[in-house]
């Protein structure tokens, strides 16, 4: 049976904004189940208040946790967790600023992705006055060929891209799903936020994975929505990068007109200045004059994409080198190619691989 789908020209403002951030794209591509986004939609397109329903779907999903582990079934009881874990990540969206319930549901997120532990390890690395938080997932040899640091952008992170790193550990790759500054915890318990310096907290899980011996040698960047221009500036920026992938970012990042982005931007560089958080944006624009991409790119970019037009992407390809530079457009993609997640995470798994695998032998092991 086709699921029924649902405009949001008759739902209220917030609601009708709600859904079209969080379309049935982006939640199954964030790891809802297709049962729960489809229930998650419809609840809140009824009058039930967002957080209230992500909530009760996750409520649902730590339960069915709970039961399975009763009954010895843990592979079970991981996909509940896993379940629980994308219904958080969801509900906290609700909030654009960083209140007490923003930071309740996403600590409950977080609390939902350890109990996936060993299989998804938690870290935690020094910067600053705090500490910048992340998820390591190793290949099932345990052995990685090379390692993908993934990060997201203004509302979603971490934990949000295990599809991403299920694709990557599939192929041999370790996958560590950072949160960097102005991200998930380091942002939300940490107090580190965005800022004209922000590569060096990104640089910082290059020090990690440097510093454990499980991991291959070569590392790849990959950043998705605002967080590619993130990953722009560290290829850029730091020579240890082996290859990096930039999906559905701006090079030239401005203080959105729409309030929601707006209030999203502020909360990331932690204040409702608007001049300070246009005097960021500025510093932090890309400019491939000032810039150099010397590592292999992939340019990922959807031709439906109401975010980020293949324009706002352009000067990151005039950053690389021609001859190591590519680009991959789907004429109806989304925004990051939700509607295309399991082609998207395939094409750069095994472009990662391509590139990756052969530039440094895993550590512990003879060169």
């Amino acid at each position: 049976m086709t699921p029924v789908t649902h405009g949001t020209d008759d739902l209220p403002p917030m609601v009708a904004a709600q859904h079209r951030a969080m379309p049935f794209t982006r939640l199954t591509d964030c790891g809802m189940d297709p049962a729960h986004a489809r229930r998650l939609l419809a609840d809140t397109a009824a009058g039930t208040p967002w957080q209230d329903a992500a909530a009760a779907i996750a409520q649902t999903q730590l339960e069915r946790a709970r039961r399975a582990e009763e009954s010895g079934h843990r592979t079970t009881a991981r996909q509940a967790y896993r379940y629980a874990s994308a219904a958080w990540m969801f509900a906290q969206m609700a909030h654009q600023g960083d209140t007490a319930e923003k930071r309740d549901l996403y600590a409950r997120h977080t609390a939902a992705t350890a109990a996936l532990a060993p299989a998804v390890e938690r870290v935690e690395i020094p910067h600053r006055d705090g500490l910048l938080g992340g998820w390591l997932c190793l290949p099932p040899t345990g052995a990685a060929q090379a390692t993908v640091i993934v990060w997201g952008g203004l509302s979603g992170w971490g934990a949000a891209y295990l599809p991403v790193a299920d694709a990557y550990i599939a192929r041999g790759l370790a996958c560590l799903l950072a949160e960097g500054p102005g991200q998930g915890e380091s942002r939300l318990g940490q107090g580190l936020y965005v800022d004209e310096r922000v590569t060096e907290g990104f640089a910082r899980f290059i020090d990690l994975v440097e510093a454990d011996p499980r991991l291959g040698g070569a590392i790849g960047v990959q950043g998705i929505s605002f967080g590619g221009l993130f990953a722009a500036h560290l290829a850029a920026a730091d020579p240890r990068v082996g290859a990096v992938v930039v999906n559905g970012a701006p090079a030239v990042p401005t203080v959105p007109e729409f309030r929601t982005a707006r209030e999203q931007m502020a909360a990331v560089v932690g204040t409702d200045d608007l001049s300070r958080v246009a005097e960021v944006m500025e510093a932090l624009r890309f400019d491939p004059d000032k810039r150099r991409i010397t590592c292999p790119l992939l340019l990922l970019h959807g031709g439906q994409d109401p975010l980020a037009r293949y324009a706002d992407q352009e000067p990151f390809l005039r950053a690389a080198d021609p001859s190591c530079a590519t680009v991959r457009v789907w004429p109806d993609g989304e925004h990051t190619l939700y509607n295309h997640a399991a082609e998207r995470d395939a094409l750069t798994g095994d472009w990662f691989t391509d590139h990756l695998a052969g530039q440094g032998a895993p550590k512990g092991q003879d060169h």
